[in-house]
């Protein structure tokens, strides 16, 4: 692939797999709180709390990006405390990026998991209370087994989102090349320009390729999973 491409070409496919790698992974443990919460919890907010975990899903891309760089900003409310406190400045960075993928991808994460955990029998889980065992040892031996399909689920589609996010990310990050320019940027350049077409279609090649794979890894991740608790 390396000869196909050019070095640009390859250092914005690069980019996009370690941003959409480091946004599934920071987002993981979140994404299987919330869900918990909102499959089995009981308690004032459940459905504002549904409604924001939902909202980067309506929201247009832009309007998520606009807001990520009022919060997180140099200038914003949480951006200017991350920046003189601890030295972290997420906005035109790679990280603003990865945070700008995980949070639009995090509703697909969080409804497979919640998935998971509706279709988990609540019996099962009485059974172990029954015998003394708590909460969490009980989530840990007996729900996170069972729902662990969903959760392979949930990260592989929220990785293929994460990879294919645009809007938000630009609006927040910008699109610069060897810095914040992910595949869709990329791409988005590329058709800007006299020229570009044969370098936007093979990033859009690539594109489809990775998406494709991904959603082919989910099912036989969740389904050899699901085989081997089954056959445990």
């Amino acid at each position: 692939m390396t000869d196909w491409l050019s070095p640009e070409e390859w250092q914005a496919v690069a980019l996009s797999l370690r941003v959409s790698a480091v946004a599934t992974a920071a987002s993981l443990p979140l994404g299987i709180l919330v869900a918990l919460a909102l499959a089995r919890g009981r308690f004032p907010g459940r459905q504002v709390l549904n409604g924001i975990v939902h909202l980067p899903l309506i929201l247009p891309p832009v309007v998520t990006g606009y807001l990520l760089l009022l919060t997180f900003g140099r200038k914003g409310l949480v951006g200017q405390v991350l920046d003189q406190w601890f030295g972290i400045v997420l906005a035109f960075r790679w990280t603003g990026a990865a945070l700008a993928a995980a949070i639009m991808a995090f509703p697909l994460m969080v409804r497979a998991i919640r998935l998971a955990i509706e279709a988990v029998d609540p019996k099962l889980e009485q059974a172990a209370a029954t015998l003394g065992a708590s909460r969490p040892w009980i989530f840990a031996t007996v729900t996170l087994p069972m729902i662990l399909p969903g959760i392979v689920a949930g990260a592989i589609l929220a990785f293929a989102k994460a990879m294919g996010e645009f809007g938000a990310t630009i609006t927040f990050v910008s699109n610069i090349p060897g810095q914040t320019q992910t595949l869709p940027s990329a791409i988005y350049s590329f058709l800007q320009v006299p020229g570009g077409d044969a370098q936007a279609a093979r990033l859009v090649m690539v594109a489809v390729v990775i998406a494709m794979a991904a959603l082919l890894l989910s099912e036989w991740v969740g389904r050899a999973v699901a085989r081997r608790i089954g056959g445990a």
